[in-house]
């Protein structure tokens, strides 16, 4: 039986959730993220993006390149709400879904074609039924593969609708810039570009002896395959989290501790924040870090006891930062945990004040709408 996939995405998703609820947003310039000179773009409206502004830029580029638009810090607590009504929605269109993130999802409709008209009927009943109940618009990719779906629901976007058939991968994917192979950034677009390839259908052409010698084995077996649309991965939904984390890559390296450790904050609270909606604790933190050469560092630190407090683990992320002692030139910052328990599961040492003070700023976030209220104490003081 041959697969059929589906890659769905929703349009600027905070921005578009904030634009919904707030008509003076409405074809406005729009940036969502974390407020100050040493904050980062979340999201930003298709307007903001005319301007250059994307996900991952410094907030204070994104001010300089439009300084006319709207700068907020954004309703997670909201976007996880919307989030949640458009997952009940794929769960009506798929039995097996791989949630990517908050606001995209593979489905997998193999074997589904007595419910559908046509594929593509299929993901315009999909998109309406989104767009009617949540407001949100959606871009998706239908396509035999994971891999394809996905650059297929970017193409067209906004409101994208792009259907790839088996017996047509390669001319859909021939055209196509090499960097829109998953895992070609600027390094690997470099190499490739010593051998003069810029399209997928150069890389096709490459021998793989001459790409393994540019860029080693693991890469060169994944372009291999990705250039030939191969991708036998599976739609694998997901039960219980083994993991909750959140990461950034920025589009300007980071040049100081200062802004490092801001980002690291604001990823600490958003992940403490995670931890409590799910009722958990993690026992293991853990420090993601890449620098602009792509080499990547990861460090992880038990916690004397499990927590799910954002001092507790920005504290020992601080601690695992610092003892890296790199000081410029970071591409990527994550924060992770792991090692779950429920939180009824309480120790000798358990601190019934933090849980009654981390209830509060909770229910601050939750009423007005910011996540990153926080202890003042572990917000460094700014110039």
């Amino acid at each position: 039986m041959d697969r059929l996939i589906m890659h769905v995405d929703m349009d600027a998703f905070f921005a578009s959730v904030e634009q919904l609820d707030h008509e003076e947003y409405r074809g406005k310039p729009l940036i969502v993220g974390g407020m100050g000179n040493r904050g980062v773009v979340s999201t930003c409206s298709y307007e903001a993006r005319r301007f250059g502004v994307h996900s991952a830029m410094p907030m204070a580029k994104a001010v300089k390149l439009c300084p006319q638009g709207i700068f907020i810090q954004g309703n997670y607590p909201r976007y996880s709400e919307v989030s949640q009504e458009i997952f009940d929605i794929f769960d009506r269109y798929s039995p097996l879904i791989e949630p990517l993130s908050i606001d995209e999802a593979f489905l997998d409709i193999t074997g589904m074609e007595r419910l559908m008209d046509t594929p593509r009927q299929y993901a315009m009943k999909l998109k309406q039924e989104i767009r009617e109940k949540t407001g949100i618009i959606a871009s998706v990719g239908i396509a035999p593969n994971k891999f394809l779906s996905k650059i297929a629901s970017d193409l067209e976007k906004p409101d994208g609708l792009v259907v790839v058939d088996k017996d047509k991968v390669q001319e859909f994917l021939d055209p196509l810039p090499v960097r829109r192979i998953w895992g070609v950034g600027v390094k690997t677009a470099g190499e490739l570009e010593q051998l003069r390839v810029k399209t997928v259908a150069d890389l096709r052409q490459i021998e793989y002896e001459k790409l393994h010698s540019i860029v080693g084995d693991k890469a060169a077996r994944h372009l291999f395959s990705l250039a030939r649309g191969i991708d036998e991965r599976p739609v694998a939904p997901r039960g219980r989290a083994k993991s909750i984390g959140n990461e950034v890559t920025f589009g300007d390296d980071l040049q100081t501790v200062e802004e490092a450790l801001q980002v690291l904050l604001e990823l600490s609270v958003k992940v403490g924040w995670r931890l409590r909606k799910a009722g958990f604790k993690a026992k293991t933190v853990q420090l993601k870090l890449r620098k602009h050469d792509f080499t990547t560092y990861t460090r992880q630190k038990q916690l004397f006891e499990p927590s799910n407090f954002d001092n507790d683990i920005y504290t020992a992320i601080k601690e695992l930062f610092e003892a890296l002692n790199i000081t410029n030139g970071i591409r990527l910052l994550g924060v992770s945990t792991t090692g779950f328990g429920e939180m009824e599961s309480l120790s000798l040492f358990h601190d019934e004040k933090k849980d009654r003070l981390y209830e509060a700023i909770d229910g601050i976030n939750k009423r007005y709408g910011k996540l990153g209220v926080t202890r003042g104490s572990l917000m460094k003081k700014k110039n």
